[in-house]
């Protein structure tokens, strides 16, 4: 059964023209855009390689990745001259139209399968009846009157039921090059077309009840494979149904004006009333309210938000009203940000799927030829032209690549979104492939072993005026220490210049007394010695702090889970040795490296690699960034700065340290279906072409089997959305070997 989805271009209105590519893309910032395209004719592992061949030979295209299941693609480009993106789609057969568009329509697809499937279903069981009288011995004018009636009632089924498979083929072959539906249209016209020709020449067999009754069964496998999908995706759409379709915006003199979502821009100021989804992520002016933030960390228990509180896009406003100040447009929210991870999850380039998509893309030559070779044998064999002819439709149709190509993307769109229902999102299907294979994990403790939450130990002991002159330096940062310091002294301003923050160092600023550093002793004292985290004016220290930490939920049972099913813990700290060994003891990690600055994190991830080591890194600051890149597979909390979200491969959303071990299990059961659905899929073939060739298996066999093979591929795939334990544990999802 082949995937594809005729007929859905026109669900939504094309691009005019290549223009409308700049008005619907965004900016990535270091001059790229980006655009996300509905490509409704992509079809499978043949059409992604069409569309991504035809894209990435464009000049300025930096990328481009196509989305099986959602039938979308995504294109990186370099600002300026923009790429001729719709033109090239559509001069290679694939009309692109706005991906908003697309999600916001009816299932036209599943309305054209639906009324296909009904028609073919009532042709097919009349023909049956009649073909009963046939059969029970009919002869002449009668029988060739019934052969005649059959005839007419399987035109309107091959009109609107075989139309999904002809339009799909003449596409294709109209753009010089073959698809899945094009042996499956050569295959039912000259079922046709063979009881045509036997009841104008009053033969006393026609086999319109096989011909109908096969596109039948095609369309059922079609229509059980859309709905699947549909479900394997059902996290992505309905993420996207959480976001608003607009807010009101205040204007400066007061007066209140209804704007759409994509509208919005930065500062906007905002009213949202009690019961509103925030659409934008932004900052609390005035009111206070709580607020339902289980899209933003997977906790359902509410959250009070008041002046100066961020508020994430998709949070629900429960109690009262609020005033908010945008910060992000809707296309850079966090929102935003979660439904583009969850729509790439299929689209890495994993080892498994570069395999299926090197043999799929073999299939139309192949098979082909396989149907043409099978005539010829049996023409020599027999000589019955009527018989070879059957078998090589039978071949036609039963040697599908379909069970191959979803053997991979359907199993990493289940896995995203049964990670993304336990609080995990996933770039892409290769990070899975890659979570899988660790054998030892790197943890960073601030932010992710704690809460990074940390608070001042000693504010009492020290000066005010050096904690308010740090407190103006905190302000400046990001880092849980800094807020910390900052916490301590509200309200406490110095004016500083020329503040500057160095990432894994500290702050630095400059006033009437001289150069003020906050941060590490070793980069703040002159004479780079020290521990800890310091004050120090022209590099004499003046102050030291001290924090307290508490220990993120469930990172006792993650750490002991990662020590037992993956292999070494390792705690990689850039804080000082004493609260990291507190921490370690707390936790049982025994391996730990504290001061660390980033380039160190680094080169420890690298040296592992080289050993042949694949770590796993779990880190959520400015400074984790370079280690969440350049360890194996990398995952950092929601709460993480912009880019260790940005550098990690997974951003996990609830605040248990739990889910480091669920989305390894899920990674490891990803993988075991993956190879059983590969194995299934080149075990399908090697049974049935045999069996085709043979004569053993008729095209109404061959339809229900091919049918048959793409569903077992989706169902396997969807075994992966079994609940956990009653204890709440992760429950094993599959074996990893077939």
């Amino acid at each position: 059964m082949s995937c594809c989805a005729p007929g859905a271009e026109d669900a939504s209105r094309p691009f005019a023209a290549d223009d409308d590519i700049a008005l619907a893309s965004r900016p990535l910032g270091n001059g790229l855009r980006q655009v996300e395209l509905s490509v409704p004719g992509v079809h499978c592992a043949g059409c992604i390689a069409t569309v991504e061949r035809a894209l990435t030979s464009l000049k300025g295209v930096e990328h481009a990745r196509v989305n099986l299941s959602t039938r979308r693609v995504s294109v990186r480009y370099r600002e300026g001259a923009t790429p001729p993106i719709p033109a090239t789609l559509a001069a290679a057969g694939y009309p692109a139209h706005p991906a908003e568009d697309a999600a916001s329509g009816a299932d036209r697809e599943l309305s054209l399968l639906l009324r296909g499937l009904a028609i073919s279903g009532f042709a097919a069981g009349n023909i049956m009846l009649l073909s009963v009288s046939v059969w029970s011995g009919a002869e002449g004018a009668t029988r060739d009157l019934f052969h005649f009636v059959s005839a007419l009632i399987a035109l309107p089924a091959l009109v609107f039921g075989g139309g999904i498979f002809y339009r799909s083929a003449w596409t294709a072959l109209g753009h010089g090059r073959m698809n899945m539906d094009v042996p499956i249209a050569v295959g039912v016209t000259l079922a046709y077309a063979m009881s045509l020709y036997e009841t104008v020449t009053h033969g006393h067999h026609a086999y319109f009840d096989a011909a109908v009754s096969l596109l039948f069964f095609l369309l059922i496998g079609r229509t059980l494979d859309h709905v699947m999908r549909d479900r394997a995706r059902a996290a992505v759409l309905g993420l996207a149904r959480l976001e608003p379709r607009g807010a009101i915006v205040i204007a400066d003199d007061g007066s209140r004006d209804y704007r759409a979502v994509p509208e919005l821009k930065v500062g906007d100021r905002l009213m949202i009333a009690a019961g509103d989804r925030v659409p934008v992520d932004a900052r609390v002016e005035s009111g206070n309210s709580e607020l339902d933030l289980s899209v933003v960390s997977g906790e359902s228990a509410p959250v009070a938000a008041g002046r100066g509180t961020i508020v994430r896009a998709g949070s629900l406003n429960l109690t009262g009203p609020l005033i908010i100040v945008a910060v992000r447009t809707s296309s850079n929210s966090f929102l935003a940000e979660m439904l583009r991870m969850l729509e790439t999850a299929e689209g890495g380039r994993a080892r498994y799927r570069r395999i299926a998509e090197r043999v799929s893309a073999l299939y139309a030559p192949v098979v082909h030829l396989g149907a043409l070779i099978t005539f010829v044998g049996w023409m020599a064999v027999e000589g019955d032209w009527h018989r070879a002819m059957t078998i090589a439709i039978a071949v036609l149709i039963i040697t599908c690549p379909c069970a191959l190509g979803l053997a991979v993307p359907i199993v990493h769109v289940v896995a995203a979104r049964r990670l993304f229902e336990a609080g995990i999102l996933v770039k892409d299907g290769s990070a899975l492939e890659r979570l899988a294979e660790i054998d030892c994990a790197m943890l960073d403790k601030t932010g992710t072993l704690t809460l990074g939450q940390p608070r001042l130990a000693d504010a009492a002991s020290i000066d005010p005026d050096l904690l308010a002159t740090a407190a103006t330096l905190a302000a400046q940062s990001r880092h849980p220490l800094s807020k910390a310091i900052a916490g301590a002294a509200p309200g406490a301003g110095r004016a500083l210049s020329n503040v500057t923050e160095h990432a894994g160092l500290g702050i630095e600023g400059r006033d009437g007394r001289g150069v003020w550093r906050l941060g590490r002793a070793c980069w703040a004292r002159r004479d780079g010695c020290g521990d800890g985290t310091v004050l120090t004016l022209d590099g004499r220290e003046v102050a030291g702090f001290s924090f307290h930490e508490d220990v993120r939920p469930g990172a006792r049972n993650a750490v002991a889970w990662l020590q037992t099913h993956v292999g070494p813990v390792e705690m990689l700290s850039g804080d000082a040795a004493e609260p990291c060994a507190s921490v370690a003891s707390v936790l049982g990690i025994a391996l730990v490296q504290s001061s660390l600055l980033p380039a160190q994190k680094v080169a420890r991830l690298e040296g592992l690699r080289a050993e042949g080591f694949k770590p796993l890194m779990v880190g959520d600051g400015l400074n984790d960034a370079p280690a969440l890149a350049a360890a194996h597979v990398s995952m950092a909390p929601s709460s993480a700065a912009d880019v260790g979200r940005a550098a990690a491969d997974f951003v996990f959303l609830r605040p248990s340290l739990d889910v480091v071990s669920l989305g390894v299990e899920v990674a490891r059961g990803a993988r075991g279906l993956v190879r059983q659905n590969i194995a299934f899929a080149i075990a399908y073939n090697a049974v049935a072409v045999p069996i085709a060739v043979l004569g053993y298996a008729t095209p109404l066999v061959a339809a229900v089997a091919m049918s048959l093979s793409s569903v077992v591929v989706v169902g396997n795939a969807l075994r992966l959305m079994r609940p956990a334990r009653a204890d709440g544990s992760a429950f094993p999802i599959a074996a990893e070997a077939v």
